[in-house]
């Protein structure tokens, strides 16, 4: 792919700071209305404090689902303010699925530290995860205005039963020997995709801006959301863990069938049948050594695997833009929202 320009990264650091002051202060204060400990897990969790409850530093995350309800307010012609409790649920939201994924995964590490629940039990993180769920609803009810508000808490709730399922397809995938590469971009849009068109989206919901505008800016974001997760793929594989937050080789440890393995797996070529008798061979699972992982990787990328997912990147990045189309968006925030989609791609580069 084709190197970033700094331009973007240095515009898109900009503007994710301007999600973060107007959102991390009351969603700070949204999770401290948790009940003990749940809160200290929490804000374990985000990334403000340590285990034992004392500041960690500063938030964990981009809080780039936030960022993009903020620039949905800006895009509909709205102050950015409108859109704080939209920014405050996506985010809410988003690390609920985090909580419950790392757990389910067997992820131990986030954000270059332990997971939540190998601190304090997967017990309790997912009662976290839980109660992040139900706050985000009743931030929205709370802050937005009532005529709104039902708009906003109604493609919410929308957005979390398609995370669901698309989690329980993730899951259920894994124990089956053979998955459509159709079945596995399902699973995308739902588990990933919904989320991140509900968080271009919801700043304009709340603004009370027409169907048109948050429709556009929904597709925006679920286009946005499946190179997102298409990224993530290839960062599971040939991401280095310094850069990923998670160990090295994470996705093809745990053999999940993501786009660069099932891309693979269909071409039917001599490294896509290697792959295939080493995927089909149970006397390998749990004693994979680097060696072995890093041969797999290999096969999948001389079957191809990888350069179709990062086509599917390029063409999702471009069907994101070309949603922004569709509307009028003061070129101040379209430049913003291209500049959001260039960072993403960069993380291939």
């Amino acid at each position: 792919m084709d190197q970033a320009q700094p331009s973007h990264l240095a515009a898109a650091t900009s503007w994710l700071e301007q999600g973060r002051t107007l959102c991390v202060p009351p969603l700070q204060a949204a999770v401290a209305r948790l009940a003990a400990p749940m809160d200290r897990i929490a804000a374990y969790h985000f990334g403000w404090t340590d285990q034992y409850g004392r500041p960690g530093g500063v938030y964990g995350g981009k809080t780039a689902r936030a960022a993009l309800a903020v620039l949905s307010a800006e895009a509909a012609g709205a102050a950015p303010t409108v859109a704080i409790p939209g920014g405050i649920a996506v985010e809410l939201v988003h690390n609920f699925s985090l909580l419950h994924d790392d757990f389910m995964d067997g992820d131990t590490e986030r954000r270059h530290r332990p997971a939540a629940w190998t601190v304090f039990g997967g017990t309790w993180a997912i009662l976290t995860g839980d109660a992040l769920l139900a706050l985000a609803p009743q931030v929205l009810w709370e802050q937005g205005a009532p005529s709104v508000a039902a708009q906003a808490v109604k493609r919410l709730t929308d957005t979390n039963c398609q995370m669901v399922d698309g989690q329980a397809r993730d899951l259920a995938f894994e124990q089956r020997d053979h998955v459509d590469i159709s079945e596995c971009l399902q699973m995308e849009a739902e588990k990933t995709a919904s989320l991140l068109g509900l968080s271009a989206c919801i700043g304009a919901v709340l603004s009370g801006a027409e169907d048109t505008m948050v429709e556009a800016l929904e597709r925006y974001g679920h286009h946005l959301g499946m190179a997102f997760q298409a990224v993530d793929d290839l960062l599971g594989i040939w991401g280095p863990a310094d850069a990923t937050g998670k160990t090295a080789w994470s996705d093809l440890r745990r053999r999940k069938k993501t786009l660069p393995v099932l891309a693979a797996l269909a071409e039917g070529g001599d490294a896509s049948r290697q792959l295939a008798d080493q995927l089909s061979n149970p006397a390998d699972r749990g004693a994979e050594s680097d060696s072995l992982l890093a041969l797999r990787a290999l096969l999948i990328e001389k079957a191809g695997g990888r350069n179709w997912t990062e086509r599917q990147v390029r063409w999702h990045h471009e069907a994101a833009l070309n949603a922004l189309d569709d509307v009028p968006i003061p070129q101040r925030t379209r430049k913003k929202l291209t500049d959001f989609s260039e960072t993403l791609m960069t993380r291939v580069r």
